[in-house]
């Protein structure tokens, strides 16, 4: 400090310099130092060496700055600048390391956020909450375990001293159903309801968003109870949870959503083996959160939160669920992007929605083959479940798809998307995916967990030596088979497909991911040969086993059901189908006979007989246009906002049901109502927000009872 002192009263400029350069020079040393810290786990040796590395370096400059003090020659000119550049170099780096370990920290948030919306028909006029007449009735869920369907529906009604009449009903659809038919002229339902229920083709709830709107919306943020279960690094068997989520932008705070993409991931970081077993939507099993753990579609899970799911799914495999990871596929769309696309082998043609879930001119179209898919594709790849023809036309609409087929397109996406992230080495395309991530994911890991995967992706690239990841992980594939059942749901009082999982298929899936977790000990395959008339074909777990013995739990009371000649229990266990190979004719199952010796009817040019042996229909490529079969390429395409794919007899475009042409364009009609009435479910009923009744003439007069 003398010396510095006998400087400064010599030249106060170059004391002031060099005392600058000494703090900043502490200061980025230290913040380095802090964010080395962070990588918990990742590189140790390395992290201690660095440490050490910086500490020495730190000392030489003290000294360099007491000489430099003491000298005060122009010779040690060149170490300031020198130092201001080393102490940008630390600077830079730790400010990346700690942004990395933010943006990884954004992902683990210890609070879900609950979103209730109060709505009515766009037809109400009524378009603020203090404004609800208190003679208009109000519905909501009657399930007080619901925090977006009844606690917080109730905490609005205290806080805004609501005094109207509340309707509670056994489901969101029969809720949205009242809603409609006007039995209530408000409801509470989750802020993403458009979402997560518009595609109810079976209760008519297509046009949602257009015929709905929201008056009033309140949030409220919970602790999340699941959390992690494992050790902070991932050094054991683990399983996580992928969740796909539909909303309407990137940001996934809101608990409620649909459960269309559900794939269970086991890994092994030993063997760095792999399952994944694709769940579908539609999986007819216990719905853990409902009252008395009803049966459901599994989808249906996910209007709870991923705590509903996540229980759910441990319910009916057995296997615990140590992480959950939930993904937006719009941020699916972005990471795609951000990747310059991924490759794909796309086994048909089709066209789907894109992410917006929009038709028309924004219809995303996909042909068959290899190639790379930008984001908008692989998400329409990883959606599809079934052609669209009125939209897409014959070309995009000649194959076969379900959900069965929907998780295996999901499967080869994310194996395509982790053979394009080993390819990475631009640190800007880094961030920007670590940023996409962020607004895109959750999941219940911590950040010395998510950073321990470091640890995995680098063995996972030393080992695979250039060549593809999924033949490294040996990726197993999982899939449950099962058969399709319409099963009354009295919640909705809708009979509702269902797809009933087989109990072999399930157990045989379960033994495989209990295998690779090192829970059971793999069978020992003692014989084996090889021809090269028969090459190599990777086994898939639960795909080819029967999806018609499903076994009902032991505490389920079986059908007492006695079923008559030629059938048997369906899928449901308790309704009687035709056996197989029989037909009901006149409510007897008779044996069906072959299409040749039902008929002998001949079909016109470029016609064949049907799946019924006796309509005629145009051959595969042909469309009857005025009574005659021709070639699909010869008929026009529409591709307009609202219109359907193909045309009428005549040629022309035509537009989609509920809407109409107008100056060209397919508008939404609009329907006036007049006489006091307003329109209710594409209906005209009396304004009975403002007090009218209908006086059993169809005219609508002011209540005399209630004015």
């Amino acid at each position: 400090m003398k010396d510095f002192f006998r400087l400064f009263k010599v030249n106060k400029l170059k004391a002031f310099i060099i005392l600058i350069t000494f703090i900043i020079n502490t200061v980025a040393t230290g913040y380095l130092l802090y964010a080395i810290s962070l990588l918990n786990g990742i590189e140790n040796k390395v992290r201690l060496l660095l440490a050490i590395i910086l500490g020495i370096a730190w000392i030489i400059f003290v000294i360099c700055y007491r000489k430099s003090i003491k000298k005060g020659k122009s010779k040690y000119g060149l170490f300031i600048p020198i130092t201001v550049i080393y102490a940008l170099i630390l600077s830079f780096g730790a400010f990346y390391i700690v942004k990395t370990v933010g943006i990884i920290g954004n992902m683990t948030s210890d609070s879900t956020t609950y979103s209730s919306s109060l709505i009515t028909l766009t037809s109400n006029k009524i378009d603020k909450i203090s404004k609800v007449p208190k003679s208009s009735k109000v519905g909501m869920l009657g399930d007080d375990t619901s925090i977006d369907g009844y606690q917080i529906p109730k905490e609005i009604i205290k806080d805004k001293k609501m005094k109207n009449k509340v309707l509670e009903y056994e489901s969101y659809i029969s809720l949205l159903k009242g809603l409609y038919d006007g039995e209530v002229e408000y409801a509470f339902v989750p802020t993403n309801y458009t979402v997560m229920f518009q595609n109810m083709e079976e209760a008519e709830l297509q046009n949602l968003k257009e015929d709905t709107k929201i008056i009033y919306t309140k949030e409220k943020k919970v602790k999340k109870s699941s959390k992690s279960k494992k050790s902070s690094t991932l050094n054991k068997p683990f399983t996580i949870l992928l969740m796909g989520v539909d909303s309407e932008n990137e940001n996934l705070a809101r608990s409620s959503f649909n459960g269309d993409s559900l794939i269970l991931i086991t890994f092994n970081p030993t063997t760095l083996n792999t399952t994944m077993l694709s769940i579908p939507r539609d999986s007819y099993v216990p719905i853990m959160c409902f009252a008395g753990h009803k049966k459901n579609k599994i989808t249906h899970a996910a209007w709870y939160g991923e705590d509903c799911m996540m229980k759910t799914i441990e319910n009916f495999t057995g296997i615990n669920i140590d992480y959950f990871v939930k993904i937006n596929f719009k941020g699916v769309v972005k990471m795609v992007d951000t990747l310059g696309g991924v490759d794909v082998d796309v086994p048909y043609s089709f066209c789907e929605q894109n992410s917006n879930r929009e038709w028309g001119n924004n219809t995303v179209y996909v042909d068959k083959g290899m190639q790379t898919l930008d984001g908008e594709k692989a998400l329409a790849f990883s959606r599809n479940r079934h052609p669209w023809p009125s939209y897409c036309g014959a070309k995009y609409s000649n194959y076969n798809s379900n959900d069965f087929i929907r998780g295996q397109n999901q499967q080869t996406v994310i194996r395509a998307l982790m053979n394009k992230l080993k390819t990475v080495r631009n640190l800007d395309t880094v961030y920007e995916l670590l940023d996409t991530i962020s607004n895109s994911m959750q999941t219940n890991m911590t950040t010395n967990e998510i950073l321990s995967l470091y640890n995995i992706g680098k063995d996972i690239i030393i080992k695979s030596n250039g060549g593809e990841v999924e033949d490294l992980l040996g990726i197993q594939r999982l899939y449950l088979s099962g058969s399709d059942a319409h099963i009354y749901d009295p919640g909705s009082g809708l009979n509702l497909y269902n797809y009933v999982l087989s109990q072999d298929s399930l157990d045989a899936v379960v033994e495989a991911m209990e295998i690779n977790l090192g829970k059971k000990k793999p069978k020992i395959v003692k014989e084996f040969s090889f021809s090269i008339d028969n090459p190599y074909e990777e086994e898939v777990i639960g795909k080819n086993l029967t999806g018609n013995l499903q076994k009902y739990d032991k505490t389920e009371k079986k059908s007492s059901t006695k079923c008559g000649t030629n059938q048997e229990l369906g899928a449901d266990g308790v309704t009687c189908v035709c056996k197989a190979g029989y037909k009901k004719v006149n409510g007897v199952c008779s044996k069906e006979e072959s299409t040749t010796t039902q008929t002998k009817k001949t079909c016109g040019t470029n016609e064949e007989l049907g799946a019924d042996g006796v309509t005629c229909v145009c051959k595969n490529g042909y469309t009857k246009t005025n009574g005659t079969c021709t070639k699909q390429e010869e008929q026009k395409k529409c591709t307009g906002s609202y219109e359907q794919a193909d045309p009428d007899a005549n040629g022309n475009c035509i537009c989609m049901s509920g809407y109409k042409r107008v100056d060209g364009v397919c508008t939404k009609e609009e329907i006036t109502c007049s006489g006091n009435k307003v329109l209710v479910g594409g209906k005209c009923k009396c304004d009975s927000t403002n007090g009218y009744v209908d006086d059993g003439n169809g005219n609508c007069i002011l209540d005399a009872i209630n004015p």
